[in-house]
Order: C-alpha cells, then sequence, then structure tokens
C-alpha cells in the first residue's frame, strides 16, 4: 500500500481519482488547492503525488517544480486538458513521471498509477470496470449495426494481436481514437499502457521531445508506453523532417524486432490516426512515401456517420443511456419523430456531433422521452428550396445536409415529373433521361409502380 497525495480543484474529479486509488489498495490524500497539497507533501513523504495541472491559487507546473526539488524520489503525475498537452510536455522536462490528459479512462489512471508506484515491474491486474453494452474487447464500447461497422469490428478482432502498424483514416469525429483504443484493449497489450500523442496540438520541438527524447535523451512516449501502444493522432500535421526522423525511428524497431532483440522499453504497437487521405499528401509532397508505407501495412478507412445512417439510431440511444446514468435522469426512450429527424441529418461532426446533441436534448428533455423541441435547432431546421424550372415545386431539407442529399432530391423530383409527363411509362422515362430501369429505381430509392406515380 502506498500513499497517494491528490490535488485537483475539481471536486467530482478529486473523488473520482481517490474511489480508483482506494480500490487499489492505497492510502488517499486529497487537496483542492495547491498550497495545501504542498503541505501534506512535505508532511505525509507520499509514494506518489497526482496533480492538476490547473489549480485556482497555484500553477501545477509550479508544484512539480517544488517536488522536483524537495523530494526527488516522489513521482508526480500530471493531469491535464486536451488544449493544455503543451505543458504537460513541459511537465516531463520538470521532471514529471507521466501525464493523462482528460477526459481519461479509468483504467489508463490505474495503470498509470501501478507504474510510478513501481517502476519496471509488471503492472497489478486491472479492477473489473462497469460493464458495457457493446464490449468490443475488454472495456472499449462501440455500438453500431450497419455492415461497414460490423466489418470494422471483424477487423479489429483479426488485427488485435498483429504488431504490424495501423493507420486508420476518417473524418474529424469519425470514431479514429475509439477504433484505436478497441484495437489495444482486444490485443494481449491491454494490460500496458495506451499513449496517445497529438500532433495537431504541439509545436514541432516538443513534438520531437515527445517521440525522441531531444538531445537530453530524456523521457518519450514509447518508453512510457512499454509493453503498449502508442498512437499518433493527425500523423499529417508531422513537419516532414521529424517525418523521416519517425521513419527511421520506426524502421529501427522493426529491424530489431525481426532479429529479435528488440528491449523492452521498445516493444510498443505503433498506430497513427489521420483526418485527410495520406495518398493524396503524398502527391502534393506535403507527406514522405518511405513514412507513408511504413505506417500503412494495416489501413482502415473509418466511414463517417452519413455513409452509415443504420448505425445512428444505436449510438443515440446508448448516448442516452450513459447520460442518463450519468446524470440521474430518467429518460429512456427518443420520440419517433426525433429520430427520424436524427437520422436524416447529414452530422458533419460524425459521432462526436450527435453525442452532443444527444447529451443537449436529455437536458432540455422534460419526462422521460426525448422529442423534436430538445434536439439542437440545425438538426430540426430545415431549408425549403423552390425550383423554378419545375413549376415552383417545393422541397425541404434539414439545415447541414450534404450537396449530395441535395442533389439526390432534386434527382428524384425531376425523374416523378418525367415520370408524370411520360404517363407512367418507366421504360420511356429511362430512355429519355438515358439511363437504365435500374438506375432509374435506385435513385429513386423505392419501387416505381404506375398508380403511384400518378396519384
Amino acid at each position: 500500500m502506498a500513499k497517494i497525495v491528490i490535488i485537483d480543484d475539481e471536486t467530482g474529479m478529486l473523488e473520482m481519482m481517490s474511489q480508483l486509488a482506494r480500490r487499489m489498495g492505497h492510502e488517499t490524500f486529497t487537496y483542492q488547492t495547491g498550497r495545501e497539497g504542498l503541505s501534506a507533501i512535505n508532511s505525509l513523504r507520499p509514494e506518489l503525488a497526482i496533480v492538476d495541472l490547473r489549480i485556482g491559487d497555484m500553477d501545477g507546473l509550479e508544484i512539480i517544480e517544488r517536488c522536483g526539488r524537495d523530494h526527488p524520489s516522489m513521482n508526480v503525475v500530471m493531469v491535464t486538458g486536451f488544449a493544455s498537452v503543451e505543458n504537460a510536455v513541459a511537465a516531463m522536462k520538470l521532471g514529471a513521471f507521466d501525464y493523462l490528459t482528460k477526459p481519461f479512462e479509468l483504467d489508463d489512471l490505474q495503470r498509470t498509477i501501478n507504474r510510478a508506484i513501481s517502476p519496471g515491474t509488471a503492472a497489478a491486474p486491472l479492477l473489473p470496470m462497469i460493464p458495457a453494452d457493446a464490449d468490443v474487447g475488454h472495456g472499449t464500447v462501440m455500438v453500431g449495426e450497419s455492415p461497414q461497422f460490423k466489418e470494422i469490428l471483424r477487423l479489429v478482432a483479426k488485427i488485435a494481436d498483429n504488431d504490424s502498424p495501423v493507420l486508420l483514416e476518417g473524418e474529424f469525429g469519425s470514431g479514429k481514437h475509439l477504433l484505436a483504443r478497441a484495437i489495444h484493449d482486444r490485443s494481449r497489450r491491454r494490460v500496458a499502457p495506451f499513449k496517445v500523442l497529438h500532433c495537431s496540438a504541439l509545436p514541432p520541438e516538443l513534438l520531437e521531445q515527445e517521440l525522441f527524447g531531444g538531445s537530453s535523451g530524456g523521457s518519450t512516449i514509447f518508453t512510457r508506453a512499454q509493453g503498449g501502444t502508442v498512437v499518433v493522432e493527425e500523423i499529417h500535421h508531422l513537419p516532414l523532417h521529424i517525418q523521416s526522423q519517425l521513419n527511421a525511428f520506426l524502421e529501427g524497431l522493426s529491424a530489431k524486432r525481426l532479429r529479435g532483440n528488440l528491449l523492452a522499453a521498445e516493444d510498443v504497437r505503433f498506430i497513427a490516426t489521420s483526418s485527410q487521405p495520406l495518398e493524396n499528401l503524398l502527391k502534393e509532397g506535403r507527406f514522405r512515401e518511405d513514412l507513408f508505407y511504413r505506417i500503412s501495412v494495416i489501413p482502415i478507412q473509418v466511414p463517417p456517420l452519413r455513409q452509415r445512417r443504420e448505425d445512428i439510431e444505436t449510438l443515440s440511444l446508448h448516448f442516452l443511456k450513459n447520460y442518463a446514468r450519468v446524470s440521474g435522469l430518467e429518460i429512456d426512450e427518443i420520440d419517433r419523430y426525433a429520430l427520424d429527424l436524427l437520422k436524416n441529418y447529414a452530422w458533419p461532426g460524425n459521432v462526436g456531433e450527435l453525442q452532443n446533441a444527444i447529451e443537449r436534448a436529455c437536458t432540455f428533455a422534460d419526462g422521460k422521452k426525448v422529442r423534436p423541441a430538445d434536439l439542437p435547432p440545425k438538426i430540426t431546421q430545415k431549408i425549403e428550396v423552390t425550383d423554378a424550372d419545375m413549376a415552383g415545386v417545393r422541397h425541404q431539407l434539414p439545415i447541414g445536409s450534404s450537396l449530395d442529399d441535395y442533389i439526390r432530391k432534386q434527382e428524384r423530383i425531376f425523374i416523378r415529373e418525367t415520370l408524370k409527363f411520360n404517363e407512367g411509362s418507366r421504360e420511356k422515362t429511362a430512355s429519355m433521361l438515358g439511363v437504365s430501369i435500374a438506375t432509374l429505381y435506385r435513385k429513386m430509392g423505392l419501387k416505381l409502380e404506375r398508380d403511384k406515380i400518378l396519384q
């Protein structure tokens, strides 16, 4: 059992971290101000301190600096928000053992505590977590019904224990981070660290520091992920000279793995993500060809939500259930008209936007059901389009609809008007439009029956 001092001015976060550490068998001491926390560290002499970067009365970096000076044998873990990753790297330079970015998963915190208290020893078995609805691996929840989603699940199971690099490409919010986590959690590396480097959040000098340790040869994301998984998110943001360094570094690890002389500190699984197609960047000279082929041994395209609309209802109900449980609300249903609006919206922000929309709807809902009025206005509002070339024909599209949605709508209206002109003859209509009857059916998205067309 170890003594752990936790300093965080958020009551909920403080209690959550303390509760987990106590479940692991440690003695915890919690403080909401930096001065109280430092005083406790000086008197208690704990084995570990967990410090939030943003504390009301002090800067977390100042606390880490003092701890490094006055208590060099004690490890310090920094907790920070995504926007403060740069400061977290600065904390590593001051001597912090590691850092966690909010929101983090409980098993990440547990692994970090295990390693900080007993560095170099095997990690203790993970505590049982709250059961998930659709457990892909060992704690990561992925839900969906679409063929694309099921194919991704099949790939996760197939490649989880393969050490080859993985490249995940897809739009912002499409679920690349969750998929990387699922690969890790399904693998034999699941009890080891899962470390993420956000390339878009750091300047080049700090990216080099995190990846290679810099001139001082300090801690890197690879050494902190020993035995686990390193995820380099938005890798297309890496400057070309760092791409060259990363390619040489990964080439060296691959050669050592093949020779069987890979050091324990170098044994990691590498996953990269990008919201831009890297092959397009190759043609523009913005991404190195050698690095592209090295990191894309196993390429996976993560489709946007608008291309797997079958998943919208399943995801909506999943987010509804989770938010209701966390917030203590008794909301357990989504009105069918609200579901129709959700299904017809284009979701430019993908799964992340859907999650935020459901959280907003739960906040505004009265009773146990989410209704259309509870949804964000951009989902419920529509644009009315009048076609001057077709006798004032009108149709409506939800705000956020894509250009493809508008074109499909226009095609259907034009086909219907042409069918009426041809008195419902599909053959004449197809010939007039210069398409096959099969194409006519597909573009209409329904069975064309003469009596329905002429109504």
